[in-house]
């Protein structure tokens, strides 16, 4: 599990959790996850968005799937298939912002190899491994870089499988709150061109 910046790079992974573990679990055990639950974190304070002042203060936040429970500092999609249109704009403009994390996988993998196959070393060694290429692939993406990368990434059979549903995930009013001011931005002030014609 990763938190990925926009410019791809790794913020923070965990590594050594084995797949019977929920995403959700993994999350809330991890120590990114135990931070930002008790703010300990170097999280930029809030700020308002782009002509949106009328918003409020937003906070910065990280995207996650449907595995991930809904907070104040982490965003999921709405639940459903019978969404309002603004709603079904949220969910697209997440998904293309979690689309960062997929492609620095795929870089990632596109680098070394061995990340294309099973891997037949100890668990520990695995880990390790896991590590080395995160910094190393931190260390040599350079500003030019990205766009060769994601190129190759971006052929087809190569996108990483979705993370699988934790289930419910109730979530608090704060962070309700939250995602519907992104969800009025996004469908306002903060809308791009091509969003109507995507959803």
């Amino acid at each position: 599990m990763a938190l990925v910046d926009a410019d791809y790079r790794f913020r923070g992974i965990q590594v050594g959790d084995f797949g019977r573990t929920s995403d959700g679990g993994t999350y809330a055990g991890s120590d990114l996850g135990k931070g930002m639950e008790t703010k300990t974190l170097h999280v930029p304070t809030s700020t308002s968005l782009p002509d949106a002042a009328h918003l409020g203060e937003m906070p910065f936040v990280m995207v996650g799937d449907a595995a991930f429970p809904l907070k104040p500092y982490l965003m999921r999609p709405y639940p459903g298939k019978n969404l309002t249109p603004q709603k079904r704009i949220f969910n697209y403009r997440l998904s293309r912002a979690r689309m960062v994390v997929e492609n620095a996988f795929g870089i990632l993998a596109s680098r070394w190899r061995i990340f294309h196959r099973r891997i037949n070393l100890h668990p520990k060694n695995v880990d390790t491994l896991v590590v080395a290429g995160c910094i190393l692939h931190n260390f040599l993406l350079g500003p030019t870089e990205n766009q060769s990368w994601l190129d190759e990434e971006e052929q087809p059979g190569t996108r990483m499988a979705p993370v699988r549903n934790m289930g419910g995930n109730r979530a608090s009013r704060e962070a309700s709150d939250v995602r519907e001011a992104f969800c009025t931005y996004f469908n306002s002030e903060g809308s791009v061109t091509w969003q109507d014609s995507m959803v």
